[in-house]
């Protein structure tokens, strides 16, 4: 799938703020508001654009702590990976289930509101489960996510966007 500078810069704005109007996208990015909104069509089509969110604070709805829990499983077959990723999914407390190669078999990303909150999530949600052999965690001192993630070339360099 090619992405153009066009497009790049279009995403690029749309990740520093989605909320703009489509002439306000225009007009950054240097195309016809009638361009810009045919473009971003074409982007959502083409699924580089999958859709547009609010970021909350964990801290205002109460989950003071994170932690990264690595969690190994067996047997290891599709059956229990489903299972298991199924379930760790429908906890409210998971923000993200990442699904590995290597020692271990997940990662899952939980936000809680204390550390006795993770220990007693520990011990309810995941000591009795059959299929975890093994987990251990890792508090998150600080978290920091590029908001805004341009294309890569084949070389792995990133786009430049149009300015």
């Amino acid at each position: 799938m090619v992405v153009d500078d066009i497009d790049s810069a279009i995403v690029r704005e749309l990740q520093t703020n989605a909320r703009q109007t489509n002439r306000e996208l225009a007009r950054a990015v240097g195309v016809a508001p009638s361009t810009c909104l045919e473009r971003v069509r074409l982007l959502r089509d083409r699924g580089v654009i999958t859709g547009y969110h609010a970021d909350v604070s964990l801290t205002a709805l109460g989950r003071e702590v994170q932690a990264l829990l690595h969690v190994q499983v067996r047997p290891l077959n599709r059956e229990v990976i489903e299972g298991f990723k199924s379930y760790a999914s429908g906890l409210p407390e998971v923000l993200s289930v990442f699904v590995l190669a290597g020692g271990d078999d997940f990662l899952v990303h939980v936000a809680v509101p204390s550390v006795e909150g993770l220990h007693a999530f520990l011990m309810d949600r995941f000591s009795g489960r059959r299929e975890i052999v093994g987990f251990r965690s890792s508090v998150i001192y600080q978290h920091h996510r590029n908001r805004v993630i341009d294309p890569l070339d084949p070389t792995g360099n990133a786009h430049a966007a149009v300015r």
